[in-house]
């Protein structure tokens, strides 16, 4: 057995882990109040993955939920006192191998309001117990939260003739 390889980031209400195995089948998960373990058959060998992780504090097992894609199984586990920061994912400062923080999603979110985009409730339940992700629903809400054409300066007015600088003389040719 061999543990899968994984990315993790904090946010006010949940952490995220994102188990980076191709092709998984298998997938069982077991939440509890302050750990976890995760296991699968992954990639085209279908190797034996196992990960037990201790954490930090202690999570709602009953709203923590999964979703399974073909690179990757990604856990979101609903703390048990949301707001309250995790500065690491394990109850122990031990460097785990295997283990790393997810910079791509990371954000110091200590004082930002509740509204995030990264947030698993954009992401209703399929039928089968997995998660769907409504990718154009959230694609939709970061594209209105970016801005358009209306932030854009009015340059109408700009005289091409005003803004000459100075330094706009004729260089002397090269000798």
């Amino acid at each position: 057995m061999h543990p899968a390889t994984a990315k993790w980031y904090d946010r006010r209400d949940s952490v995220y882990i994102e188990f980076c195995v191709a092709d998984s089948k298998n997938v069982k998960i077991n939440f509890e109040e302050a750990k976890f373990v995760f296991s699968c058959l992954g990639g085209t060998d279908q190797v034996k993955h196992e990960n037990e992780v201790d954490l930090f504090e202690g999570i709602d097992q009953n709203e923590s939920i999964h979703k399974r894609t073909d690179r990757s199984v990604l856990c979101c586990l609903r703390k048990a006192e949301p707001g309250k920061a995790w500065p690491r994912l394990t109850k122990e400062k031990a460097k785990l191998t295997w283990l790393s923080v997810d910079f791509n999603n990371w954000k110091d979110w200590e004082g930002d309001s509740d509204d995030e985009l990264g947030n698993f409730d954009n992401f209703p339940e399929g039928g089968d117990g997995d998660m769907a992700f409504n990718t154009q629903e959230a694609m939709a809400k970061m594209m209105n939260n970016m801005g358009g054409e209306d932030c854009l300066p009015d340059l109408d007015d700009v005289d091409d003739d005003e803004s000459a600088d100075s330094d706009d003389e004729k260089m002397p040719d090269l000798e």
